[in-house]
C-alpha cells in the first residue's frame, strides 16, 4: 500500500516519503483515508505507531485544498498534554508543511519559558497551533490568538491531557471553538473519562482500534518485557550492575519523585557511568538540554519521572527501566512505549520488591500479560512482604492500587531507605 492510494495528493505523498515514511503503518492506512473523507474519528493505536503522520498529512492536504483568502488565521488546532509533546508534534508538522508548494505557518505554543517571544511569533497570523492547553489560553486572554476560525480539532494523547487535569481546560477551549469542525481523538488508551469526553465532543466518529492483536496489530511493537526480583536497598547496584554488565549505551530509567530522579542519577554519575536527571521542576531549557545529550548519545542514562512517559520520541531507544513501578498500568503501558518504537525491538525491564509484588501482578493482570520473575545471581532478595496489605482500587479506571495513607513517619523511612542505596563511589560498588 502506498500513501496515494489512500488518497493523498502527490504532493503529500512527496511530503511524507521526504520525512522518511517508506509505507503507511497500519494507523495511518485506517484513519487518513477516514480524515480526507471529513469525518470524526476515534482512533486507538500505540505509541510509535506513526500517529503524528495518521493526522499531520490529510490535515495539511485540507488546508490546501481549501484555501482561505484575507489575513492569515488559525484553521487547525492540535492539543496536546506536554510540552515536550508540542515540540514534537511541532517539528513533525513543520516538516511535512515545508515541502509543500503552499506556504503554512505553525506555531508551537507551550509553558515554561516566556510567552513574549511566543506572542511576537502569533504576529500575522497561523494557519496551525500545536499547544498544550494552559499556553493556548493564557495567549486567547492575551489576544494575541483567535480559535474562532478552526476547521480541524485534533486531541493528541486524549487521556494524558484529562491524567493531567486539563478538564477544565478543555472545556474553556471547546467554548471558543467552532460547532461545525471535523474533531479527531488519538490516544493509546481510552479508560472512562475520555470515552465519556467523546461522546460530547464527536459527531459520529469512525472507531479505529489498531492496539490490539491480529491483522490489524501488525504494528504492535516488539517490546521483550523482564522483571527482576531484588530488594528495595539493592536497585542502584543493580541498576548499575545491568548497565554496565550488558554494556547498556542508552538508558531511559523511570522513578517516581523528582527526588528519586536527582538521586539514582547522581549515584550513577559518581560511579562514572553519564546520567542526569529529568522531571517537571527543571527548567524547559535544562530540559530540552538533557533530553538533546540523551538522543544524541552524549549522556548514557535518563533518569525520569512520569513528565517522561508521554511525547518523547527517541529514535532506536533500546531499553526502559522502571526504577519504582508506575502508578497504574496505563502509564505502564506508555512508558515501555518509550522502546520499541517505529518498527524496531525493545526491552523493558521492571525492578519488583516485596512490597510491589501485588501492585505488578495488577499490572500484568491489566495488561494481559504474565512476566516470569528473574533473579540475578548476588542480588537475590530477602525481603518479606509489608504488613500493610495492598488492595486494588476498584474505583480507578487506570487500574491504580491504593493501602493505607502513608504516615509522614513511613515516608521519612523510605527516603532514608533510597539514601541507604549503595551504589556511589565512597562504599565502593
Amino acid at each position: 500500500m502506498s500513501f496515494s492510494s489512500l488518497g493523498l495528493s502527490p504532493a503529500l505523498s512527496k511530503a511524507a516519503a521526504g520525512s522518511g515514511y517508506v509505507a503507511p503503518t497500519a494507523i495511518q492506512s485506517a484513519a487518513i483515508p477516514v480524515i480526507l473523507s471529513g469525518g470524526d474519528v476515534l482512533a486507538q493505536a500505540r505509541t510509535g505507531s506513526g500517529k503524528t503522520a495518521a493526522f499531520s498529512l490529510p490535515l495539511l492536504q485540507g488546508l490546501v485544498e481549501r484555501p482561505v483568502a484575507g489575513p492569515r488565521r488559525a484553521r487547525a488546532l492540535i492539543l496536546v498534554p506536554t510540552r515536550e509533546l508540542a515540540a514534537q508534534v511541532g517539528a513533525a508538522v513543520t516538516a511535512l508543511a515545508a515541502q509543500l508548494p503552499v506556504a503554512f505557518k505553525v506555531a508551537t505554543l507551550f509553558g515554561g519559558v516566556s510567552i513574549n517571544p511566543q506572542m511576537m511569533g502569533l504576529r500575522g497570523g497561523a494557519d496551525i497551533v500545536v499547544a498544550t492547553p494552559g499556553r493556548l489560553l493564557d495567549l486567547v486572554e492575551h489576544n494575541a490568538l483567535s480559535l474562532a476560525g478552526v476547521a480541524m480539532l485534533v486531541l493528541d494523547e486524549a487521556d494524558r491531557l484529562l491524567d493531567l487535569g486539563f478538564t477544565e481546560e478543555l472545556n474553556k477551549i471547546l467554548a471558543l471553538l467552532p460547532e461545525q469542525r471535523q474533531t479527531l481523538f488519538f490516544s493509546a488508551t481510552y479508560p472512562p473519562a475520555v470515552t465519556r469526553l467523546a461522546g460530547r465532543m464527536l459527531n459520529n466518529p469512525q472507531r479505529i482500534d489498531v492496539a490490539g492483536d491480529g491483522e490489524e496489530g501488525a504494528d504492535a511493537p516488539d517490546i521483550v518485557q523482564r522483571a527482576i526480583a531484588v530488594d528495595v536497598p539493592r536497585r542502584l547496584q543493580l541498576l548499575k550492575h545491568l548497565i554496565v554488565e550488558s554494556d547498556l549505551r542508552q538508558v531511559l530509567v523511570f522513578v517516581a519523585t523528582k527526588y528519586a530522579a536527582m538521586h539514582v542519577a547522581d549515584k550513577l554519575q559518581r560511579n562514572g557511568i553519564d546520567a542526569a536527571a529529568f522531571h517537571g521542576e527543571i527548567s524547559q531549557g535544562g530540559r530540552t538540554g538533557v533530553l538533546r545529550d540523551f538522543k544524541s548519545g552524549a549522556l548514557r542514562v535518563m533518569v525520569a519521572t512520569d513528565v517522561a512517559a508521554r511525547g518523547i520520541d527517541i529514535a532506536l531507544l533500546p531499553v526502559v527501566v522502571n526504577f519504582d513501578l508506575p502508578r497504574s498500568a496505563v502509564d505502564y503501558t506508555h512508558r515501555i512505549g518509550r522502546t520499541g518504537r517505529a518498527g524496531e525491538s525493545g526491552l523493558a525491564v521492571s525492578f519488583v520488591s516485596a512490597d510491589t509484588e501485588a501492585h505488578f501482578k495488577l499490572i500484568e493482570k491489566r495488561q494481559g500479560v504474565s512476566v516470569p520473575r528473574e533473579i540475578v545471581a548476588g542480588f537475590e532478595p530477602v525481603e518479606t512482604a509489608a504488613a500493610v496489605a495492598v488492595v486494588i482500587d476498584a474505583t480507578d479506571p487506570n487500574g491504580g492500587v491504593k493501602g493505607k495513607r502513608k504516615s509522614k513517619k513511613d515516608k521519612l523511612r523510605e527516603a532514608a531507605a533510597l539514601a541507604k542505596e549503595p551504589g556511589d563511589g565512597a562504599d565502593g560498588a
